[in-house]
């Protein structure tokens, strides 16, 4: 509204202003007609021909000039009036010009020529007389000016109570009067949304609480992870109890000027006052709300002049009851105190990552308006995209959404999903980027040995999909989906996630005969767990149940510096634990590699005919069946998928996969039994860390000694793909340390 008032006004002033400069051109004169202007000689040549009619000094030096020629009677009044002239002429000197005429007229009248000379009309007017309508225009004009200073400072000043000169201390709050989002649009929270539901209650009908002197909270603090739906559950309250909802964040308060952050805090809970019962929304109050005296500023700072005036609005000396204020930040770390005690903030929702339960609802929300096809298996997407917050999961189905309508599609698949979730986690797919043939061949065995090892891990995440496709910065991709939620790690679910982290590196060693770069990501991974294992969880066979880790976040105001809680021989023996949780678990990589080379040869058929393969055919292959069985088994799929496109796309009517009620209970998967067995024992920490007796104190290169490596079978494949398979090669015998290698 105040935009708009500010146009108008910028309007009237342009408009005045042109108003004002027509009028003046208009009584100067300048829309007439071009007037004739005559020189001195030929002003005297046309007086002495009898041709001037009268002459009226209009200033100083203008002469207007009446010519005898088409005079009438009109025309010659005006003249009189100064409103009309034939012609102009500029005279220097006025007086003399006129006592020319006279003694001239007296000469032509001598003699026997008297009365035959006849002096033009002469009218002089006052020099320091002006006009009434240059004293009008000036008046006005001066008037028009003063009012338009006036307009100007008014609109900058504003007009409300409590705003301050020049707009800087007003507010920036956005008010939403009809919010459309309900607490069924957010769906993974249900606790969250109980405790909320107060809030609720109260804007509704606060004599219900106030009858039993119960007072509702004040302000309500959201503390979440980024995406996991702060902002959405401010707007759902807002929208359940119907009340206006002013939104600003925290940056919005803190200016360059001293003082303004203090001022819109003020205008902020004066509007809300106007609007009670309302709620108030500061979102990233983390921005303004730092703790004080923490940082390198003083006590007087912006920043602290804001916080100061937030807090003695939230609870100070003016009461306010009917307004409810609702923050938001990741980091309630770095709060002041003082904003978190009971009577300000003195309620804290942690919202969560969603669980899987949490996430299938999430995906049922927001694919309420997306055609869905019948394959579409939400507790797997649920499983698979561990980790993800609700605006990750609704990214991930836009995304889909667009591959499909970019594709002409008009229904979506479970294939569409899972590259919609790729595209989320790794970016887009590079199909166009040239790819050497040993690069593919070398990216083809490390997915695989991933794949390979990951499947034959029992306490492990399942493999989900595996591509030789580039996406991102990687040549290739494995994706793991867990088959439970837990949130224990347990040891041996770390040891088979370290070791499916180095399948890739072994099938390379194993297959390749050599080792590249691409397992920089897999060995920092693998590195990183191992560390954790033996610094903060205890799990190593000489230092257990110890804590090792001793170093805290850097935060200035605080600590500049870090300190090791340890010596340098518990260093020292960290450093050996670590490496004989890798080496022992590269060995185990080794081994299923080695007892599994028909699969793994197998998959690299299936990688180099279809590119990308997904779990339940690897299970296939694992299970006995042959490439071309598992190769027709994928062809159909992609057939079926591309029947049901057409139809729909020809108007059929296809059943889509239900989406059900989100808020039904969901039955989570049944757990994976890890029970050891007696033909398997439990691995334990003993067992592992176990030294190996060697001769050789000199660290030998890990290769099989007599293998021969069994490479993608040709003839099986398509002539089209003979030509992309990888060569074979032989592994020889590897050289001991004391002997040359073989050339």
């Amino acid at each position: 509204m105040d935009n708009r008032v500010g146009k108008w006004n910028w309007l009237l002033v342009v408009l005045v202003m042109g108003v004002i400069v027509i009028l003046a051109v208009y009584l100067t004169g300048g829309f007439g007609t071009k007037t004739n202007v005559l020189t001195y000689d030929e002003l005297v040549k046309k007086i002495d021909a009898q041709e001037v009619e009268g002459l009226y000094f209009a200033g100083n030096y203008k002469v207007n000039v009446l010519l005898k020629e088409g005079l009438t009677d009109e025309k010659k009044a005006n003249f009189l009036k100064g409103r009309e002239a034939d012609a102009i002429a500029i005279i220097i000197f006025r007086d003399r010009f006129v006592e020319t005429l006279q003694t001239r007229a007296d000469k032509a009248n001598e003699g026997e020529n008297a009365g035959s000379y006849k002096m033009p009309i002469i009218k002089l007017n006052d020099p320091e007389a002006k006009s009434g309508w240059s004293t009008a225009l000036t008046v006005v004009s001066v008037l028009l000016m003063v009012g338009i200073g006036i307009m100007l400072f008014m609109s900058l000043r504003g007009k409300g109570a409590g705003r301050e000169a020049m707009s800087f201390g007003r507010t920036k709050a956005r008010v939403g009067e009809s919010i459309k989002v309900r607490f069924n649009d957010v769906a993974g929270a249900e606790e969250e949304k109980e405790e909320l539901k107060e809030i609720v209650e109260f804007l509704k009908s606060p004599k219900k609480f106030k009858d039993v002197g119960a007072r509702v909270p004040k302000g309500v603090l959201l503390v979440g992870k980024p995406g996991t739906g702060k902002t959405l559950f401010a707007k759902a309250i807002a929208g359940e109890a119907n009340v206006p909802f002013f939104s600003i964040s925290g940056s919005d308060f803190v200016e360059m000027f001293v003082g303004v952050g203090a001022s819109r805090v003020r205008d902020l809970f004066n509007q809300a006052k106007k609007s009670q019962p309302c709620i108030v929304f500061i979102d990233e109050i983390d921005a303004v709300g730092r703790k004080r005296g923490a940082g390198l500023g003083g006590g007087n700072d912006e920043r602290e002049q804001t916080l100061n005036q937030l807090l003695v609005q939230m609870d100070g000396f003016d009461e306010n009851d009917g307004v409810v204020i609702i923050a938001a930040t990741n980091r309630p770390d770095v709060l002041d105190p003082a904003l978190l005690r009971p009577g300000r903030f003195d309620r804290q929702i942690t919202i969560h990552m969603p669980d899987v339960k949490g996430r299938e609802a999430i995906f049922k929300v927001h694919a309420r308006n997306k055609p869905l096809a019948n394959n579409i298996d939400f507790r797997n997407l649920a499983r698979l995209t561990t980790g993800f917050s609700g605006a990750d999961i609704e990214n991930l189905l836009n995304e889909a959404a667009i591959l499909v309508a970019r594709d002409n599609r008009k229904v979506i698949f479970m294939e569409d999903i899972y590259e919609g979730i790729n595209k989320v986690i790794a970016g887009p797919q590079k199909k166009s980027r040239i790819i050497t043939e040993r690069d593919r061949r070398i990216t083809a065995y490390h997915e695989a040995g991933h794949a390979l090892v990951g499947k034959m891990m029992k306490y492990g995440d399942t493999v989900q999909e595996v591509s030789i496709i580039p996406r991102g910065m990687a040549e290739g991709y494995t994706i793991f989906r867990s088959l439970t939620d837990d949130n224990h790690i347990t040891y041996n679910y770390l040891m088979d996630t370290i070791c499916k982290t180095l399948g890739g590196r072994a099938a390379e060693e194993i297959i390749i005969q050599d080792i590249s770069t691409g397992a920089s990501q897999d060995i920092k991974q693998a590195t990183s767990i191992a560390r954790r294992m033996v610094t903060d969880w205890g799990m190593s066979s000489e230092l257990k149940n110890t804590y090792f880790g001793g170093e805290e976040e850097v935060f200035i105001g605080r600590d500049y510096q870090t300190t090791a809680m340890y010596s340098d021989e518990i260093a020292a023996k960290i450093d050996r634990e670590l490496m004989k949780i890798i080496d022992y678990n590269y060995e185990r990589a080794l081994n299923v590699i080695n007892e599994n080379l028909d699969v793994l040869n197998n998959m690299i058929k299936l990688l180099y005919e279809h590119e990308t393969i997904y779990g339940d055919e690897i299970d296939m292959l694992l299970s006995g069946k042959s490439v071309t069985e598992v190769s027709e088994y994928i062809k159909e799929k992609k057939d079926n998928n591309k029947e049901v496109a057409e139809k729909v796309a020809n108007g059929d009517n296809i059943k889509t996969n239900p989406l059900g009620n989100p808020k039904d209970m969901i039955v989570p998967e049944e757990s994976v039994d890890v029970k050891p067995t007696e033909s398997e024992p439990k691995i334990t920490i003993e067992m592992h860390f176990e030294p190996k007796e060697t001769d050789d104190t000199k660290a030998d290169v890990i290769v099989p000694e007599e293998k021969v490596v069994v490479e993608p079978d040709i003839e099986e494949m398509p002539e089209e793909k003979k030509k992309a398979a990888p060569k074979k090669t032989t592994t020889k015998k590897a050289p001991k340390n004391d002997e040359e290698p073989e050339k």
